[in-house]
């Protein structure tokens, strides 16, 4: 079922399943709510109120003119958004790829409002900056590169029914996985209008102060915290990233776990579907 909330000033579209206390799904790119097909109804069936939004940008919630992307605009935009849909409980959360990236500094600004999290794929910020300079995983991160170009990523990206996203998921998945209805969900989504640019934005947004919004650099001051939010890692055994986060650990101050999953590259939660379930669902009751 699709619903929709306006909080931040944006009006988020969602999908939602079940009832109980808030677990929030976040999706990443190139990717839509869809994404967790998997999980909401294991997840309502064990008596949680599953909520998955489509990111701002992502039609059909709001796409703004490409400004307030930068982070710190982003965990505001969330922040909101929790605070609406549970206003009197902390809630549940789980995010992969920039689900994850948005998580760490949420979870950092407002642990208060958080129980219990699931961060998946993208290690803390901490390690992608160390990261920045390992020649393999810049080229791993290629496409950070390559989206701060003007005009021609996204020319790139519609060229061909957007053969550059299939690119993407076969280069992050394991051999021989496939997600086609999926994959031609998350197309039709960045087909629509302003989307694309607004997806890019995110990515422009991580190398250019220009692209902030001065009204969050308080949110912004507090990102960094070290997290005391109880938190399950997870990745991918197949995702390079996976060696970027067996170690970071020193950057929570609640508990901390990290888990790899076997024969599950980038997009985890839809290659081993059963796996990543199970351990949200664990995690959460422990």
């Amino acid at each position: 079922m699709t619903q929709y909330i306006t909080a931040n000033g944006i009006n988020f579209a969602y999908l939602t399943e079940g009832s109980g206390p808030l677990v929030l799904l976040l999706h990443g790119f190139p990717d839509n709510a869809h994404t967790w097909s998997h999980q909401m109804p294991a997840l309502a069936a064990q008596g949680y109120r599953v909520v998955a939004p489509f990111l701002k940008g992502y039609a059909p919630t709001d796409a703004p003119a490409v400004s307030g992307y930068d982070k710190a605009a982003l965990v505001d935009d969330i922040s909101a958004l929790v605070r609406q849909l549970s206003p009197d409980q902390p809630s549940y959360f789980v995010g992969q790829d920039w689900g994850a990236i948005i998580g760490y500094a949420l979870l950092a600004t407002y642990p208060e409002r958080f129980k219990s999290a699931v961060l998946m794929a993208v290690p803390h910020p901490a390690e992608v900056a160390k990261s920045l300079l390992i020649p393999k995983h810049l080229h791993r991160s290629f496409h950070w590169w390559f989206f701060q170009m003007k005009d021609l990523p996204e020319a790139a990206l519609s060229h061909d029914d957007m053969a550059f996203i299939d690119y993407l998921w076969s280069y992050w998945t394991t051999e021989g996985y496939t997600d086609e209805a999926h994959i031609r969900s998350v197309k039709d989504t960045l087909k629509q209008p302003g989307v694309l640019s607004a997806s890019l934005a995110y990515y422009r947004a991580m190398f250019d102060a220009s692209k902030t919004d001065p009204t969050h650099d308080s949110v912004r001051a507090l990102m960094s915290r070290p997290i005391r939010v109880p938190t399950l890692a997870l990745c991918g055994a197949d995702d390079l990233r996976a060696e970027l986060m067996h170690d970071q650990g020193g950057y929570f101050e609640a508990p901390y776990t990290f888990k790899l999953i076997d024969r599950a590259g980038h997009f985890l939660h839809r290659e081993q579907p059963q796996a990543v379930t199970q351990q949200i669902l664990d995690w959460f009751a422990r």
